[in-house]
Order: structure tokens, then sequence, then C-alpha cells
């Protein structure tokens, strides 16, 4: 049972009250929220993934998460790492979005680029929407070619991949609600370039130990990024926690 520390409140959180708790805001522009899951540690991680920190809690708020999005934004090395074939959401997502004016699956678009992604592979024949690959205008001619034929390729940058052209081709897609679920190089990248309006994170009661990485990696910004608390929920020891970005 989901319960809510902040704010206060004794009652069970059922899956409407997460509804309204992670809502996105009305914005005329992308609002970037990003969600991670890691262990008391610090470490992002277990057995090489991060599906193994997650509780029965964390997964339904990352439903909640999806459901909400118009787009789930992804690094390549998430799509090699966690596979991410088929659909996203189930048939009660699929029935809520349309429901709610919303595509019943949202889009989906990974951000790499050397290309190096298998366009043979789950995440691209198990597709159930025609994904949106966003890479350089360097990226190797033989990968983008065999990629075009099974996923839309935009370039965002000469030499890598920036965040304010990923950020203006989601816009004019009309795609403003955008969850991105990794990875860490993802998370730094976005930070630098101060567009993360918004970090859920999932603290799992667990020491993972080993050497795995952070939630971000890269180099650091300029000046750190402030955030607000805006929610902290529990079940079963673990901390489900909603940072927003300070005004």
């Amino acid at each position: 049972m989901i319960t809510s520390l902040i704010p206060a409140s004794p009652e069970e959180v059922d899956d409407d009250a997460l509804h309204r708790l992670y809502a996105y805001p009305a914005s005329d522009r992308p609002f970037v929220r990003f969600n991670f899951v890691a262990a008391a540690d610090g470490a992002a991680t277990s057995g090489g993934l991060s599906a193994g920190l997650g509780n029965d809690g964390d997964k339904r708020i990352f439903a909640v998460l999806r459901r909400l999005a118009d787009v789930v934004l992804v690094g390549a090395g998430t799509i090699r790492a966690e596979g991410y074939g088929g659909s996203l959401v189930d048939d009660d997502a699929r029935s809520w979005r349309a429901e709610h004016g919303l595509a019943e699956h949202p889009a989906v678009a990974v951000v790499s680029g050397s290309l190096n992604l298998d366009p043979a592979g789950s995440f691209f024949s198990g597709a159930p929407v025609r994904p949106l690959v966003l890479t350089s205008a360097s990226a190797p001619a033989d990968r983008r070619a065999a990629l075009e034929d099974v996923a839309d390729v935009v370039d965002c940058g000469e030499d890598t991949v920036g965040v304010p052209a990923v950020l203006a081709e989601l816009r004019r897609r009309s795609l403003l609600r955008v969850l991105c679920e990794g990875g860490p190089a993802v998370l730094g990248d976005f930070t630098r370039s101060d567009a993360v309006d918004e970090l859920c994170l999932s603290i799992s009661a667990l020491l993972a130990g080993g050497d795995g990485p952070r939630i971000t990696v890269g180099d650091s910004p300029e000046h750190a990024v402030a955030l607000t608390l805006a929610s902290l929920l529990t079940e079963d020891s673990a901390l489900y926690a909603r940072y927003r970005r300070a005004s």
C-alpha cells in the first residue's frame, strides 16, 4: 500500500490519486520529467540492470508516469541494456489514454549520436509506434540508412546530439509531456543544459554494493541545479520522491 509522507496523509494512495499527483503542468514547451530508481547506497543498477531495484510500488508509479506522457525518451545505452521491445503500456493504459484525449500509445524516442542500434532488434521490430531516433549529422551514413527503414531519424546537432535541438524537435511534433527513462548520460546532458524540470526518484531499501553507475554521468554542470521536494510517497520501506526544479 502506497502512502503519502509529503503531503502527509494516512490514506492509501490509489491510482486516481497518483494520476493527480503526477499530472503534468500546462505548458507550451516540453516539460521534461526524468524517472530513475536507485538503491539506498546510491547504486543505479543491481546485477547490471535497474529492474532489480524496483518493488511493486515503484512499478505502479512507473506505469502511471508512462500513462501520462506524450513521449518516452531514452538513450541508446538503455535500449541496448534493457531491451524496450514491444508495447510500453498495457491495454488498460491504452483505454485510459484514449478516454483522456491522448494517443493510445506514447511516442518513443531514442537519443543516439553514433546510431549504434540494431535495426532488426526487438526495439524496432516490436515497436507499437514508429520510433523517433534523435542523432547527429556526423553519424555513420550506413547506420543511418539501415535505421531509416524502421524509424524516423532526425539530426539534432552536427557532431553531438544537442539538448535544445532535441526539445525543439519534440515541440515541433507537439510532444510536450516528456518522460525520460535513462540513461545516466542523457540525464547528465539535460542537467548541463538546465533542461530537467522534474526528477522522480525511487529509492529502494537495498544495499546493492558493487561498482555500478550513478543515475547520472558526464561532466558536471557549471552550477548545481537546485531542486524542491514536491512529494514523497512510501511503500515497504521504499521511498518515491518527486523533485521539481527550484524556481
